[in-house]
């Protein structure tokens, strides 16, 4: 994410944790946090990412970015669409304390989907952000 965005020349505060977020990550956003800065968060749709999704969220109180069950569902049948890999979940659902209809929603389409099915959304909307 953070090379796409670079690539394209975005500007605005990014943090790309490259996977789950350890203790150093958390430990640079609670700084920032502090000082009222607000986030949004964009991860997985699959059991570690919606995992970390929900302690992100709890803890920033941050918006879920592209993570609703509309993004999911319009994300998987494009992934389909475009002949974009796509993986089974293979893990325990995990219900999305932001959005009580994801959890179902994976279940029935049994597919986890990486950031780079959103990549190009993700890069458009940090032009948009202020």
């Amino acid at each position: 994410m953070s090379t796409a965005a670079a690539d394209a020349a975005r500007i605005q505060p990014l943090v790309c944790t490259s996977g789950s977020a350890a203790t150093v990550v958390f430990t640079l956003l609670d700084v920032p946090a502090t000082t009222g800065c607000r986030f949004a968060y964009h991860g997985d749709f699959d059991g570690p990412g919606i995992a970390l999704a929900n302690r992100v969220i709890r803890r920033y109180e941050a918006r879920p970015w592209r993570m609703s069950t509309a993004d999911y569902e319009r994300l998987a049948a494009h992934s389909q669409t475009e002949g974009i890999p796509q993986l089974a979940l293979n893990d325990q659902p995990i219900s999305a304390g932001w959005d009580p209809d994801l959890s179902p929603a994976t279940t029935a389409l049994d597919v986890a989907l990486h950031e780079e099915a959103t990549l190009d959304l993700l890069v458009d909307d940090l032009s948009r952000q202020t």
